[in-house]
Order: structure tokens, then sequence, then C-alpha cells
């Protein structure tokens, strides 16, 4: 029950569309610990600490805050779709989303520019 409870803090804030396109709102300590609750479950390691995960993840949260407003709509749902779907949102992936997206779109280009 309570790890159900954590992991709708996590993921309600994605599963409402938010206001005028704001970049989605996470909670991050309950993020870490639903990560340390399930690696126990599965007899794994995370290799690290929640502090880790709680620094690392605040980290993602200052260059996703600066790469939201500089992406467009549609890379935005689709990394926010691809989380909800996935169910492993964290700042930390929806960064490498929005990465992986920019790259492709640049490949995209020269691959154009070429021809």
């Amino acid at each position: 029950m309570k790890r159900a409870l954590v992991l709708s803090a996590v993921l309600l804030p994605l599963c409402i569309p938010p206001a005028f396109g704001q970049a989605p709102v996470l909670n991050i300590a309950a993020l870490c610990k639903a990560r340390s609750a399930d690696a126990r479950i599965l007899r794994s390691t995370t290799g690290q600490s929640l502090a880790d995960c709680e620094h690392d993840e605040e980290t993602a949260k200052h260059e996703f805050n600066t790469l939201w407003e500089s992406t467009s709509a549609k890379i935005r749902n689709q990394c926010r779709s691809e989380a909800r779907s996935l169910g492993t949102t964290s700042y930390l992936d929806l960064v490498t989303c929005i990465q992986m997206a920019d790259e492709m779109k640049a490949d995209s280009k020269k691959k154009t520019s070429k021809e």
C-alpha cells in the first residue's frame, strides 16, 4: 500500500496535463525512496544511496528546467508519454529523452542537407 502511494505521488504530476506547458514537477524524495524499495524487493542493488539519488535528480532537475523551455511541445509530449508508459519517470529520464530527441533531429537535418 505504501509503495502504491509513493508511486502515485511520483507519477500523478505526469498524468495531469500541465497548465500552459509548464514543466512537470516530480517528488524527488518519493522517487528515490521508490527506487530503493524496488531494489530491495527485487533483491538487487541500485548502486547509489538515497542521498546520491536525490543529488543526481536535483542536478537533472536544473538541467531539465533549462531544456524544457527550448524544447518543442511535440518532444515534450513524446518524452512525457514515454516516461508514463514505462513507469520510470524521473528528471534524469526526461533529460535523456529530450537530449536523444534533439540528437536524432540534428542527425536527420545533417542527412537531409547531404542529399
